[in-house]
């Protein structure tokens, strides 16, 4: 992956942190018109201008912090989460403790004691659940702190402010489940936009790669036949070499079949023309002629797949090739069989080797591992399937090698398998 790519994976979870400190800021907002209201309706009988004192304090001071919170752009102010919930409760607590001084004339504390609920759910707007409990640990003590010291005053049962206790506890819990699920929904978001980044990193550069090994594969290939050939064509130009002639048919024959056998692995025409079966077969037989009877036995069962072309032969054969390719390069297998299938609406290619076997290959993080380290095979035939409905399975075969499952829908809608 790009460097370039790694602030725009970093600026998913500032964009969230932007939208959790903005949706804490109206939150605090109706926090101070629920204080504001208090006060105008309900206040307290004893140091009144105390109380106007400090709801007028944190109004400010709720406003230049919401400002600047609501502008940020970087998400700095999230180093100020705990310290400003922490402000919260203290302004609440000394509210609640100056009102109980006149609990038998007023109702001010018993109202006060609401906004508690309040401070938890100021706390589960943002992705830490360590600073979501500690809030709320101070939410469920202060209550009850103040509520026993209010009790002196009113005639509200010890067993009336344990329930409500346990109520802002429950709420407190609730909101530190509700951080970590945002957490975890940020996190998944986060890996699942790296291995994008990644798998877009390297189809950038697929077509030259692609060029690339085509090149050298003509070069390495067919064209040293051509060239000796040419080679043996000078040599025979004054005189008639029959043994030279031999060896020119020969090494043309073996161009001719090199060619043809690349180009049917670029674009098989078999596979337009008679569909998935006759084409496997003829990826089976390339292979074999390929290994030139050095490599293992390949076997290639079509039996079970219909007869005709079908909307998912493309993306399956293009499956079929990446497992049987990844199969002859990393299994150092004896036996791969090659069988297509089509049962209960499912349309499966499924690769089996009786080689080295593939350990954790298949979990989600080595797919990722794979990715970071540029081997976009596998991945990319992966998601190719997914997106027309399927899955690629690997696992390890209880006597020694790997099966693989490539499956789609049966009707599912024509993927390019390219």
């Amino acid at each position: 992956m790009t460097a370039q790519t790694e602030p725009a994976i970093d600026e998913i979870a500032v964009d969230h942190i932007r939208k959790g400190t903005r949706i804490r800021t109206v939150l605090r907002g109706l926090f101070v018109v629920f204080l504001i209201l208090t006060v105008l309706f309900a206040p307290p009988d004893a140091d009144l201008t105390a109380t106007v004192a400090i709801v007028a304090c944190y109004t400010v001071w709720a406003a230049v912090t919401g400002r600047l919170g609501w502008i940020d752009r970087t998400a700095r102010a999230v180093r100020w989460i705990w310290p400003t919930l922490l402000v919260d409760a203290a302004v609440l607590t000394a509210l609640t403790v100056i009102a109980g001084r006149s609990d038998a004339t007023a109702w001010t504390t018993f109202i006060l004691l609401n906004g508690f609920a309040l401070l938890p759910l100021m706390a589960a707007t943002q992705l830490d659940p360590t600073v979501c409990a500690r809030v709320g640990v101070v939410s469920v003590v202060v209550y009850f702190a103040a509520a026993m010291v209010a009790q002196s005053t009113s005639t509200e049962p010890t067993s009336t402010i344990a329930l409500h206790t346990f109520v802002i506890a429950v709420l407190a819990l609730g909101s530190v489940l509700l951080s970590a699920v945002q957490r975890s929904r940020v996190e998944t978001i986060e890996e699942l936009a790296r291995d994008r980044a990644r798998l877009l990193d390297e189809l950038v550069g697929v077509e030259d790669r692609e060029r690339a090994q085509l090149a050298e594969a003509l070069h390495d290939g067919a064209l040293q036949y051509v060239l000796a050939a040419r080679q043996e064509l000078d040599s025979i130009e004054c005189r008639r070499d029959e043994e030279s002639l031999a060896r020119v048919h020969t090494a043309l024959s073996e161009a001719t079949g090199l060619l043809r056998t690349t180009l049917a692995s670029l674009h098989p025409a078999v596979l337009d023309e008679h569909g998935l079966g006759p084409a496997l077969s003829d990826l089976g037989t390339a292979a074999r002629s390929a290994a030139g009877g050095t490599g293992p036995s390949i076997v290639v069962d079509v039996v079970a797949w219909p007869d005709g072309v079908t909307p998912v032969d493309r993306v399956l054969y293009a499956a079929a090739r990446e497992l049987l390719s990844n199969a002859l390069r990393h299994s150092s297998a004896t036996t791969i069989e090659v069988t297509a299938e089509a049962t209960d609406g499912e349309a499966r290619v499924v690769v089996v080797d009786d080689g080295v076997g593939i350990g954790d290959a298949a979990s989600g993080a080595a797919r990722s591992a794979r990715l970071a380290q540029g081997h976009l095979g596998l991945a990319s035939r992966a998601i190719r399937l997914e997106v027309a409905g399927g899955s690629l399975r690997l696992r390890s075969r209880p006597g020694g090698g790997t099966a693989a499952i490539a499956s789609v829908p049966l009707g599912a809608t024509e993927v390019s398998g390219s």
